[in-house]
């Protein structure tokens, strides 16, 4: 019998404080930035950042659900979408201290493991490679989570490493959690830096280390590495940073036992493959808590949080249940009905969330009209429009997105695909 241990994984909470329900729908949050919010209900609404009522709704859910957990990684992001001129360092600052402590007003005795993310600072994305006042006042904020150890890496440079010990478990599991913002592109202080704030010799002496002492790794971070699933030929962070990460991770992938970001608002994995188009690891894009979309584009997500399964013994990732929030239905009926949308190993008849099965449920959903890619696609958005596809182009970008994280298997996946008719 598999003894099985248990984490939340939240991300992106985006925290619009101006929401507001008013007859005058430009102006029912800020980051609908000028436009007519779409249906504002006391739950939000998808042309804005989150409400505070949806927040709450989220973290009582978990709390409610009564899920016994080891521990909670939460990737960043919570201060909403608005311009510049909107926000400052101490409304950021303000802002993250709010959801940090709302999150331990809900779970007071959880160990939590955060990550920061690109809109964690003020001006928003530029991120510095030397302490800072925002990496100092996060860092008071997440003290209570933190050891001393890695409060003092995270106040140099907004990434640190922590131990996480069980009394279930025979070997302790180490999370690192990275400041992937330094290598995102619209960050303007890191151009042209090798490594900043040394996060990349930093990491590699860290696994070094853990694979040494054959300790089991988590990486979490806010910006996943890899090709965005939604823009052909588009990396989330610079290319040269993303091929460098890539040969880390696959160097050390023994020890890493899983990989879990935020940032694009939608739900994907990804498999990473050695040079031999081998499975060596397990990567997860967590959806937003935040629905909101920009007035162009088609498609944005529901609200969602979820649970990860993992084996206690050597911290193998067994299951994920994602749960998420109907918003437009939350509205009409004035209450939040979180709902569990969907268990990826049934949904997609695998054995576990091991590399290799991830690699199989790649292979199923790239059939030509796969009616698993659909429910992949609709899981992509949280279930916000069965009637939206995604077909040729646009299901290549997601399917090579999912097998190929470097430059020339990508570019190869793409050009095999490219059906131009």
């Amino acid at each position: 019998f598999l003894k099985t241990g248990q984490f939340w994984h939240v991300s992106d909470l985006h925290l619009d404080p101006t929401y507001h329900i008013t007859p005058d729908r430009t102006k029912v949050c800020s980051s609908s930035k000028g436009a007519n919010a779409s249906n504002p209900g006391p739950f939000g609404d998808f042309l804005c950042d989150s409400p505070y009522q949806l927040i709450l709704s989220a973290f009582a859910f978990m709390k409610d659900s009564k899920q016994q957990v080891s521990f909670m990684i939460w990737t960043g992001d919570s201060p909403p979408h608005v311009p510049v001129k909107e926000l400052s360092t101490k409304l950021v600052i303000s802002i993250i201290g709010n959801m940090s402590s709302t999150i331990r007003n809900f779970f007071p005795d959880l160990q939590v493991f955060p990550a920061l993310g690109n809109h964690d600072y003020w001006p928003q994305d530029q991120l510095p490679v030397t302490t800072s006042e925002v990496y100092n006042a996060v860092a008071d904020f997440w003290k209570p989570w933190l050891t001393d150890e890695a409060i003092n890496t995270f106040r140099k440079g907004g990434f640190y490493t922590q131990l996480f010990e069980s009394s279930d478990s025979s070997q302790p599991l180490r999370i690192i959690s990275l400041n992937t913002n330094l290598y995102y592109s619209p960050n303007s202080v890191t151009v042209n830096i090798t490594d900043p704030a040394s996060q990349f010799a930093w990491l590699e002496g860290i696994l070094e280390t853990s694979s040494q002492k054959k300790e089991k790794v988590y990486i979490i971070g806010h910006v996943p590495i890899g090709y965005l699933p939604y823009a052909r030929n588009t990396t989330a962070i610079r290319e040269y940073y993303n091929e460098r990460l890539v040969k880390i991770f696959r160097k050390y992938s023994s020890v890493i036992a899983g990989q879990f970001f935020g940032h694009t608002h939608r739900d994907s994995i990804m498999v990473l493959l050695d040079e031999e188009e081998k499975p060596i690891n397990s990567l997860f894009v967590a959806p937003a808590v935040t629905p909101v979309k920009n007035v162009w584009q088609m498609e944005s997500n529901n609200p969602g949080v979820r649970l990860y399964q993992y084996d206690l013994l050597d911290y193998s990732l067994l299951d994920l249940w994602q749960f998420y929030l109907d918003l437009r239905d939350a509205n009409k009926k004035n209450e939040s009905n979180w709902k569990l949308e969907y268990i990826l190993t049934k949904a997609y008849g695998i054995e576990d969330l091991k590399p290799e099965s991830l690699y199989e449920m790649a292979k199923q959903l790239s059939v030509p009209h796969s009616t698993l890619f659909e429910q992949y696609y609709s899981n992509f958005i949280v279930s916000y429009d069965k009637t939206i596809v995604c077909e040729e182009g646009c299901k290549t970008c997601q399917i090579c997105a999912i097998q190929y994280l470097d430059y020339s298997s990508y570019t190869d996946c793409i050009n095999r695909e490219a059906t131009w008719r």
